[in-house]
């Protein structure tokens, strides 16, 4: 994929993409300085980052309504997200401007009082709920949105904004408000809707939807009836079937059980039992252990905030260099959290040694490997404190993916990004939390999830994500051949790692490297002259399909470069997260962005 214009989607011209085109050392400069020439351009961008123009023109339509000039709206999928947003506001407003208030509506299919909504049909709803905060306060709105990651999905504001254009949706009343104050039953079991529309055929991915019979509307638009919720997901959602939604989640928790591993169709899954071991090599796991929500960052969040409900208010700890969400989340919700940015031997002493002195701790947070660094963490030695010292281990598999490690064994949580190679197509978000078993917290852990856990992934979303991850297989072992042939031994790569013992002992049996890895430069000269010459896509993100490059440091850590730095994290760092082009072509492309570094020391 050739570099694109500013601001352009990758891919191009895909609606929901998440990325968006920077293709310049200089445009990335600009983008993180707020230079309205580059912004003015910018179609898209990373969604937590870049709130996608879906969802800032249906909050404009709804402060209209029911907001001032000086207010501006944040939304969220449901009551309960919408809830923790105003606690997050209530919590730093109060040192800010005390008295300040928020508000909050919740937005659901318009129903008749007398009949009410299907239970069922419910499970799905197109509802939103939206927070009203001061504008003066966008910067807390923005870094709720960012590191919780359980904002709306431009999917979802997309439809729920012509249903309120057009009527269908409208603020809870007594008469449309259940028992669950949440709007959601908390059951994780998933179902398929009211059965006349059960058996209705079912089409093969979300770009082809069948067309089922909806109640007419009355001219005098009066209120509807039972399928109320169902006549706005197939008016606006492109006729989507909420029962084929319901299989696609259950397709995608299989797959990331490792019981759904062949390339199949959702009609051809039926036959498909629950592994007694699997590739995830814990017994007693199945996709009843997957929860799915509606990002990364939303299942790293909820998996601490799960782990706080169930084991209490306690210090977290960050083991390594994270994505830098992670340890904001450690930090800004809870007691607070222990760093260790460098992940060292010596780092486990000092924990161990503040464990002897009786410090207790929630749970360690790691990557397995860290990003940009590709470093791994001593898992074993990890594992062995936790058991010793009574505290939990959740690991984030997202770089490693779990066909090339296997890290569950020693974790009790495990997490991920769907948005990145499983599913490959940069046009989805998604993430996802599996508990283990076999942990000791298993237990606490599952009834707190039978509880607290809303499924709040939205259903074209889950429509597009088990499409793209079908294949999820063979794309991996296609991007592991192609990252190796492109690597040398002084980049930043597990394979190249000082840490690749660590790597090697949950590497699987088939397994690779992965397709991620980092290089530095002895200038910045040199740095910038190489992205610039790069002929792939670029921008934010990664696991692409196509080779995506972007400079991590300066878009991730642009306002801390030297607090990176003292984690050995080069301001000028390049990360490539390599694709399925042809390897040949790949190399050469390497060959020539290097040849331009090259010209640059000649100068």
């Amino acid at each position: 994929m050739l570099a694109q214009e500013v601001g352009q989607s990758i891919p191009a011209d895909t609606p929901h993409a998440v990325s968006v085109s920077l293709p310049t050392w200089k445009s990335c400069v600009g983008y993180e300085e707020g230079e309205e020439g580059i912004l003015k351009k910018m179609n898209n961008g990373y969604p937590r980052f870049f709130i996608d123009k879906c969802v800032t023109s249906f909050a404009a339509t709804l402060i209209e309504r029911y907001g001032t000039l000086d207010e501006w709206a944040i939304l969220l999928p449901s009551h309960a997200v919408a809830v923790r947003c105003a606690s997050f506001f209530q919590k730093h407003l109060a040192a800010l401007e005390p008295g300040t208030k928020t508000r909050t509506i919740d937005l659901l299919p318009r129903t008749d009082p007398e009949n009410g909504i299907d239970r069922s049909a419910r499970r799905a709803s197109p509802m939103v709920s939206v927070v009203i905060y001061p504008k003066r306060h966008s910067a807390l709105a923005k870094s709720f949105w960012q590191h919780t990651g359980e904002g709306v999905s431009s999917r979802r504001a997309e439809l729920c904004h012509r249903a309120f254009n057009d009527g269908f949706l409208a603020p809870r009343t007594n008469d449309n408000q259940d028992n669950n104050s949440h709007g959601h039953t908390a059951s994780h079991k998933f179902i398929k809707g009211p059965l006349r529309y059960q058996k209705a055929r079912v089409a093969d991915g979300p770009e082809e939807h069948v067309r089922t019979r909806a109640d007419s509307l009355q001219e005098d638009k009066r209120q509807i009836t039972d399928d109320s919720i169902l006549f706005v997901e197939e008016r606006y959602g492109r006729n989507l079937d909420l029962s084929r939604a319901s299989q696609a989640k259950i397709a995608i928790r299989r797959r990331i059980a490792g019981a759904l591993m062949a390339n199949v169709d959702l009609n051809d899954m039926t036959d498909i039992g629950r592994p007694e071991i699997g590739i995830r090599q814990v017994s007693g796991f199945s996709e009843e252990d997957v929860y799915l929500y509606p990002s990364g960052m939303s299942s790293i969040f909820n998996t601490h905030r799960i782990l706080m409900a169930s084991r209490g208010d306690m210090k977290s700890i960050c083991f390594g260099f994270p994505y830098i969400d992670t340890l904001k989340i450690l930090e800004k919700w809870g007691p607070g959290c222990l760093f260790y940015g460098n992940g060292s031997a010596e780092d486990l002493d000092d924990l161990e040694k503040r464990c002897k002195e009786g410090e207790k701790f929630l749970a360690l947070f790691c990557e397995f490997p860290g990003n940009p660094l590709l470093k791994c963490p001593d898992l074993a030695r990890i594992r062995a404190l936790a058991d010793r010292f009574d505290f939990a281990v959740a690991v984030d598999e997202t770089i490693g993916n779990f066909l090339n490690i296997h890290v569950m064994p020693h974790a009790d949580v495990v997490v991920s990004s769907l948005t990145k190679v499983f599913s490959g197509d940069s046009n989805v978000m998604g993430g996802s939390s599996i508990l283990n078993p076999l942990s000791r917290y298993y237990g606490p852990l599952k009834r707190k999830m039978e509880t607290e856990y809303e499924d709040n992934y939205w259903a074209e979303d889950a429509l597009f994500m088990e499409r793209n991850s079908r294949d999820f297989v063979s794309r991996i072992a296609r991007i592991n051949v192609n990252a190796e042939a492109i690597c040398m031994k002084d980049v930043y790569y597990p394979k190249y790692s000082s840490t690749r013992p660590f790597y090697e002992q949950y590497r699987s049996t088939t397994g690779g490297y992965g397709g991620l890895l980092s290089v530095t430069f002895r200038t910045s000269a040199e740095a910038i002259a190489f992205y610039d010459a790069l002929e792939t896509a670029k921008g934010p993100s990664l696991g692409t399909n196509f080779t995506l490059s972007s400079p991590y440091t300066l878009l991730a850590h642009y306002s801390e470069l030297d607090w990176a730095a003292k984690y050995g994290v080069d301001p000028d760092l390049v990360r490539m997260s390599v694709g399925l082009e042809d390897t040949s072509e790949l190399c050469s492309m390497i060959e020539r962005a290097l040849a331009a570094v090259a010209r640059v020391n000649e100068a």
